[in-house]
């Protein structure tokens, strides 16, 4: 059966940093599109960012250049570095992953199959 796990949630000091972790298990299909989202209360999921297999990376305008998302397929883990953290990146964070290449799937949520139960990033100005 299909886990994934988040870990490295927390509080942060705006304009610093937390590294996000999710542990992927149960997975068999080999080309799955893996992401990271977040979710404000009572809102929808906003895409971040997507790694494919191959390590081709895609994300949203709103954390271009401050966020980095990574996976280590023998580790089978994601990885999201966040710098310059800001109080409206408050929120909880998820892992995802969709058994399609991200050429498919791309940023968004609704795609995404497998989903963990996300880590809470609160960021204080």
């Amino acid at each position: 059966q299909e886990r994934l796990v988040e870990s490295g949630g927390g509080s942060a000091q705006s304009g610093g940093s937390l590294r996000l972790s999710c542990a992927l298990s149960g997975f068999s299909y080999k080309d799955y599109c893996m992401g990271w989202f977040r979710r404000d209360p009572g809102k929808e999921h906003e895409a971040l960012a997507i790694v494919a297999s191959d390590g081709t990376t895609r994300y949203a305008e709103s954390v271009k250049g401050r966020f980095t998302i990574a996976r280590d397929n023998v580790k089978n883990t994601l990885y999201l570095q966040m710098n310059n953290l800001q109080p409206n990146d408050t929120a909880m964070y998820s892992c995802a992953a969709a058994d399609l290449p991200c050429a498919i799937v791309g940023l968004r949520p609704h795609t995404f199959g497998y989903w963990g139960l996300g880590t809470q990033v609160t960021v204080s100005s």
